[in-house]
């Protein structure tokens, strides 16, 4: 199956839409939440992408770009992987590792580190596909995962 990622724009919100509900969002209207998302779309700090594959919108994920470090400038750079979502009837199809992909190319381009928290169920075993470790975090059952775009080692491929 053929995968293409790109930057989601406006006119994506009725494919992504129920893609957020099924992730989970507030009890925000969904004017609201579309408000927030052509917001966030537009902002470039962020970067929401999509994964095109069979006809349609296949997941999406959502990253920020948290800008220079108070103190140590861009030596400290983070970016937050916040979403990572694929569609249930096409998981296990590479669009997961597609979507990753493109947000590590998108942050290694601004940014010293990338991390996200994973569930240990739901999610931990696909980043460990990907070759990912995640260490421990005062909720146990989210681990931390962190890649150092500066390093060839530590947890996170």
């Amino acid at each position: 199956m053929p995968i293409m990622v790109r930057s989601l724009v406006s006119e994506d919100w009725p494919e992504l839409w129920p893609m957020l509900k099924d992730m989970g969002v507030n009890g925000d209207h969904p004017d609201t939440q579309r408000e927030r998302y052509l917001k966030l779309v537009a902002d470039p700090q962020w970067a929401i992408l999509g994964a095109h594959a069979n006809g349609g919108l296949a997941g999406y994920a959502a990253v920020q770009d948290y800008g220079p470090h108070l103190r140590s400038g861009d030596d400290h750079q983070v970016a937050r992987l916040h979403d990572l979502y694929v569609r249930p009837d096409l998981r296990l199809g590479g669009v997961g590792r597609a979507l990753m992909t493109a947000v590590s190319q998108w942050a290694r381009q601004r940014v010293r580190y990338l991390e996200w928290q994973a569930h240990q169920e739901r999610a931990v075993p696909f980043y460990e596909r990907l070759g990912y470790k995640g260490d421990p975090c005062p909720q146990p059952e989210y681990p931390t995962f962190e890649i150092d775009f500066r390093s060839t080692s530590g947890s996170g491929g």
